[in-house]
């Protein structure tokens, strides 16, 4: 999926990935060139991944 991010707490490592009207939940390990830090804003793609019951991206990448 394409999507940008909504949100990121650096500090937490959290953040929200917003595609049309949904948004999934991520956390900076999922960020696949390793950097940990993302801008708001910002174009990704990602896979999305049922982890505990709930849809979060995963494979996050840059565009």
């Amino acid at each position: 999926m394409n999507g940008a991010v909504a949100s990121f707490n650096s500090h937490r490592g959290l953040g929200y990935i917003a595609v049309g009207g949904d948004q999934y939940l991520f956390h900076c390990a999922e960020i696949v060139d390793g950097t940990r830090e993302i801008e708001v804003g910002a174009q990704v793609s990602f896979v999305v991944a049922d982890r505990f019951g709930n849809l979060e991206a995963s494979e996050i990448i840059k565009l």
